[in-house]
């Protein structure tokens, strides 16, 4: 008797969602295949994203260690063994989706998922980020003929989110959907491309790509409104925040809070005022300044710390002041006051003005010596309550702009859409994870990095449809699945899923010329979880449970 065993893990909840929305299938319809290769472009595409979220911290190079002991015959197809994902094989299948287009190819693959899965890509929420590279790269190649190639993308020195001006960078752009935060558009540009100056040029371009995806708003922070964007704003439906350096955005929130009889309460912690202003020219946009306890709170305890700082400032100022003397009073005076304009929390309490005589001859003076008045001042500060409160009260608030009508959006669906915007912020630090695909992107084709990026993002869709399955699941059956501190919970993160499928193996046991395959480990709770979810998973994990 022999038997194999094969780990299965979580893997089966990857592979079943991969073959859910047809990933595979759909890439190499796109790309097309080669007869010669025992792996297509979209096995190699699978593989990837399973390795990726095995959260294993492996580079590329070692993909065959990861999948030797995995079911690959259930994960990706009959036949396939861990060699047959070896390097060679990857960076052609980049090269592939390279010269195909990444961005174009992630968006067909994307659109299709969410139709699939039904998902509301009502809004759109646009950010951007970064990623810092070692080694050298070249932004030209040579092909096969001694032509030079030009990349789409120059690996090179920018402004680094992650305080690494010494590495060069490349730029990456993702578009989430507000419906469970699935990526839905990426794309990868220069190292030196502007975040303000990306929103900018992209904002209409991506409105139209979005019309194919029922998409009818672009969401995104305050480097979407400036003077610049002003002409594509009025071409497109949006959602931002207004920056606060906008002279208007303050005296805007000034006016809400003397009105303080009309403010709206529109759900717990926030209310809000609604203003129709002429901003940048922009066309019928409506101002919406939100209230909110919780901002209430942080900046309380932000401006806690500046007063403090501001105090241990101006003691340290007033002491370089008194050791001074001046030529007048008014010289005095205007140097106390240049000193203390610069006070946000504190005023002049007291001040007062003496005189010293300074001689010139040596010694005791007599009473009709020569001498020069010099004047010190003496002064003290005072907390200021009302500056205080007053700058709390705006730190409490911000604006959202918007061109969708009252009628068509309300302040409590603005405010909604707006915060969907997280969904994309933690779909970049999902991405950039230690253990993810970070440690691989310094291959040698700037190409390649975009296609491997490309594929990250598809990784961060299959999990984020794959959490936003099994919750609508829970949420619809009214169920609930334990926690790590076993409290019952109808939003489990993917992640917790994953690590309740650690110990399910795939085992195959030979006697004579008869196998029998079953699964090992599993349990009423990973069944109940595999049900919920559906599809392919069933198959990988129920049907093989079921026959042992």
């Amino acid at each position: 008797m022999l038997a194999e065993v094969k780990r299965i893990d979580h893997w089966g909840i990857v592979a079943g969602v991969i073959k859910d929305l047809d990933i595979a299938k759909l890439i190499n319809e796109e790309i097309g295949t080669d007869i010669q290769e025992i792996l297509t472009t979209g096995d190699v595409v699978a593989g990837m994203i399973i390795n990726g979220l095995g959260f294993a911290s492996r580079p590329l190079m070692l993909s065959p260690q990861f999948f030797e002991n995995k079911a690959l015959n259930l994960l990706i197809k009959p036949g396939v063994r861990a060699e047959h994902f070896n390097r060679h094989r990857i960076g052609r299948a980049l090269d592939v989706i390279s010269k195909f287009g990444a961005e174009k190819l992630f968006h067909l693959v994307a659109l299709s998922a969410c139709a699939t899965e039904g998902v509301n890509t009502r809004f759109a929420h646009a950010d951007t980020t970064s990623y810092s590279l070692t080694g050298a790269y070249d932004s030209k190649e040579i092909d096969k003929n001694g032509e030079v190639i030009e990349q789409a993308i120059n690996i090179t020195y920018g402004y680094s989110k992650e305080n690494r001006p010494d590495l060069k960078q490349i730029i990456q752009e993702m578009v989430t959907s507000q419906d469970g935060g699935i990526p839905f558009a990426t794309k990868t540009l220069s190292g030196n491309a502007s975040d303000s100056k990306i929103l900018r040029e992209r904002a209409e371009a991506l409105m139209n790509e979005f019309d194919r995806s029922g998409s009818r708003g672009l969401v995104a922070d305050s480097k979407l409104y400036s003077k610049e964007t002003a002409s594509t704003l009025n071409k497109i439906n949006f959602i931002t925040r207004v920056p606060s350096t906008i002279k208007l955005e303050r005296e805007t929130i000034i006016k809400a809070l003397m009105q303080n009889d009309d403010w709206q309460v529109i759900s717990d912690g926030y209310k809000c005022q609604e203003f129709y202003v002429n901003c940048y020219e922009i066309e019928d946009q409506r101002w919406l300044v939100f209230y909110s306890t919780q901002a209430y709170e942080r900046s309380k305890k932000t401006l806690e710390k500046n007063v403090k700082k501001e105090e241990e400032k101006i003691q340290k100022e007033l002491l370089s002041l008194h050791a001074r003397s001046f030529g007048c009073e008014g010289d005095a005076n205007k140097e106390l006051e240049l000193i203390a304009k610069k006070w946000k929390y504190h005023d002049v309490d007291k001040s007062s003005i003496s005189e010293i005589k300074h001689y010139t001859a040596r010694g005791r003076p007599t009473a009709n010596a020569f001498h020069e008045t010099r004047y010190k001042i003496q002064a003290k500060f005072i907390f200021s309550q009302t500056a205080f409160d007053q700058a709390l009260d705006q730190d409490s608030c911000f604006i959202l702009a918007t061109n969708f009508s009252q009628k068509s959006l309300s302040a409590v669906e603005t405010l909604t859409a707006y915060k969907g915007q997280d969904f994309t912020e933690k779909g970049f630090a999902f991405l950039k994870k230690d253990e993810f695909f970070t440690s691989s992107l310094n291959l040698e084709k700037p190409g390649r990095i975009e296609a491997l990026l490309m594929i990250m993002v598809l990784s961060l869709l299959i999990y984020s449809i794959a959490q936003r399955r099994l919750r609508k699941k829970l949420e619809t059956h009214n169920q609930a699945i334990p926690n790590q501190l076993k409290k019952p919970v109808k939003n489990p993160t993917m992640r917790w899923i994953f690590q309740l499928f650690e110990g399910v193996n795939f085992i195959i046991i030979k006697i004579n010329n008869a196998e029998k395959a079953f699964v090992e480990g599993f349990n009423d709770l990973r069944q109940k979880i595999i049900n919920l979810l559906g599809g392919h998973a069933v198959k990988i994990y129920h049907e093989a449970w079921s026959k042992g």
